[in-house]
Formats: C-alpha cells, structure tokens, sequence
C-alpha cells in the first residue's frame, strides 16, 4: 500500500489468474507431454506387439510383467516431470498473463508475486517496476486535470469579480481596479504559456535555434536580469566562470530561460544576507552549469516530485507568482538540449541545481 502525492492511499493486490487464461496457456504443456507420453505408449506396444507374435524363441512370461509396467511408469513419471514444470515455468507466466489481463482492463494497482526463482523472479520485478511507473504516471494525468482547474480558478474569480463589480457600480472603473484585473490575465497567459511550452518539451516537438555564444555574456545577462530585485532583498548573486572564452552551441533564449528559472528559484528560498551563486566550466561530457544557493533546502522527502508539474515546496503559501511550472519546464528544455539535470539539497543549509549539457 502506498500514497500519491496528495495523500492517497492506493492497495496494490496480486492478480488472481483467470481459468480461462490458464487453461489455455497449459494446453502447450499439455500437448508437449501428452504428445511424448503418446509416443511412448505406441512404442512400447508395439514392442510387446513384436514380442509376442514375431518372437522365434519361447516366450519368457517374467519379462511381460516389468514391460506391460513400463507405460505406468512413464505416464507416472511424466506427470510428475509436467508438474514440476508447470509450477518453475508455467506459473509465473500464467500469473504475468493474468496481471497483463488485469491492466488491460484499467486496473493498474495490479502486482506479480516476485518470489520466483532466478529469471522468473527478475522478470517480476521489472514488471512490477514498469506497472508502478505506469500507475505514477496515470496519477499523474489526474492530478494534472484537478491542478490547472485549481490554477485557473483564482485569477477567473478574481477577473469575474471585478468585472461585475465595475458593471454594478461597486467598483469604479479606476485604473487600480483595471490595472489588478489586468494582472490576473497577465498571469493566466504566463500560465497557458508555460503549459504549452512543457507540452511541446514532453512531446519533443519544441523549436530549438541552437547558436554559439560564450557562457560568460549568458550569465551576465541573467545576473543583470535579478540584480535589482537580489539588492533589494540583501542577496548576493554573482557568477563564476572557469574560462571567461568558454563557449556553448545551444538554444541562447531557451539556455537563459533555464538559468532564469533555477534563479528565480533560488531566490524565493533564500533569506536575507544569504548568496547565489551561478557557475560554468568544461566537464567531460561538455559544459556543466550550476545553480548554488545558501537557502532553507529542500526536504529529502520531497526530492523526488520537485520536477513534477504544479509542484510547490511550502503548501502553505499560495505562491500565485509560482506556477508550479518552473522547475518542471526547465528539465524539459535541459533534456530539449540533450543534457541531465540533478539537484541535491539538505534543510536549511541550500541547494545545488547541476546541469550536464552535451558540446
């Protein structure tokens, strides 16, 4: 039993095989033994067959005893060979056919048995692994749906209100109150932007204009970008650069907007007096680029869904300003490039966003 990430508790249980399904996939065994057992029983009365009646010699009657003992023997024998069989071999088939069966029909909380030996027992967990993706990946979907209602629901209200107000004469149509519904829709645009922007990354069908720049001219465009608001607050925000001639070939608007991102980000979570710092320098795979920040960190519970959409670290704030998107685009684009995108935080001590992209 396990929680998605809103809080749900999810039972997985193990399929319970269906005859039908079972059936047929022991007519192969059935068929393979049987079809020996049959050869056998054939040979061996043919054999008696030619004893008794080509036989030139007398005929011994003690050897008619242990030959007429041989087909129950085998068919003995057989049975328990098919037996064996059937539980090593046919089992954990039959129970992966019966899960398959079962997330055809839409349950995906469905598990197999993973307590079979060497291969079989692989194979059930790598199955169980891709079931589980699977099942987070539904999840997921739904609770895309119920996040951008719940996203798009505010700034509606607040834009419906305003409007009704100005046209009942509850509001005056000031610039203040033009100006506020102006915001909101400033912000559902930025919202449908960033959404259209994550689909086409995922899809894998957003436009990159790749160009060579220096790195250096890139982070200074983005410190410039944040200098007034990191003054304002009493952070420190300042970059390091190996090799002041380093280049890159890569998307330039779409690089800043991954750098602009991880700092906004950073920013949000870091106290006054605290620093950021962005860096760059060769690594073996091409350029490495990191984010550094001395903020509150994040909590290792929640490492594993900051990339995911509509994810916020402190539930308590509304964050309207935050999508929820950022973190979430900017692996896309990272990934658009061809490179890797790692984090690694502890509370209250900040976080290092490190970035891979390939020359």
């Amino acid at each position: 039993m396990r929680s998605d990430q809103h809080g749900h508790l999810r039972r997985h249980h193990f399929p319970r095989p269906h005859w039908h399904g079972r059936r047929l996939f022991l007519l192969p065994f059935a068929f393979f033994f049987g079809g020996i057992t049959l050869l056998f029983l054939i040979g061996i009365g043919s054999t008696i067959y030619v004893v008794l009646t080509q036989g030139r010699d007398p005929f011994n009657g003690n050897i008619l005893v242990p030959l007429c003992g041989l087909p129950i023997a085998f068919v003995l024998v057989s049975s328990l060979v098919s037996s064996i069989a059937f539980r090593r071999f046919g089992r954990p088939m039959s129970d992966v056919f019966s899960a398959i069966d079962s997330i055809s029909e839409g349950d995906l909380s469905v598990r197999v048995p993973e307590n079979y030996p060497r291969q079989f027992g692989q194979l059930a967990r790598r199955f169980n692994h891709m079931i589980k993706e699977l099942e987070r990946a539904d999840q997921q979907r739904r609770n895309l749906t119920a996040d951008i209602a719940h996203e798009l629901r505010t700034p509606l209200h607040i834009i419906q209100g305003n409007l009704e107000g100005i046209l009942d004469c509850v509001y005056q149509p000031t610039a203040e109150h033009i100006n506020n519904t102006l915001d909101e829709t400033n912000l559902l645009t930025r919202l449908v932007n960033d959404l259209q922007t994550l689909s086409l990354a995922e899809a894998g069908q957003l436009q990159l204009h790749p160009t060579r720049f220096l790195l250096a001219d890139l982070m200074d465009d983005v410190i410039t970008g944040f200098a007034s608001q990191t003054s304002s607050l009493g952070i420190d925000l300042k970059r390091i650069v190996r090799d002041s001639f380093m280049e890159i070939t890569a998307d330039y608007d779409r690089l800043n907007q991954i750098l602009s991102n991880l700092t906004a980000n950073a920013i949000r979570h870091t106290q006054k007096g605290g620093s950021i710092v962005i860096s760059a320098e060769a690594s073996t795979s091409g350029i490495r680029l990191e984010v550094n920040d001395t903020g509150s960190g994040i909590p290792e519970e929640d490492l594993p869904f900051i990339f995911d959409r509509f994810w916020r670290g402190d539930k308590s704030r509304s964050g309207r300003a935050n999508s929820g998107l950022g973190l979430a685009i900017t692996k896309q684009l990272v990934q658009a490039h061809g490179g890797t995108i790692d984090v690694q935080s502890r509370d209250n001590e900040g976080t290092t966003f490190a970035i891979e992209i390939p020359q």
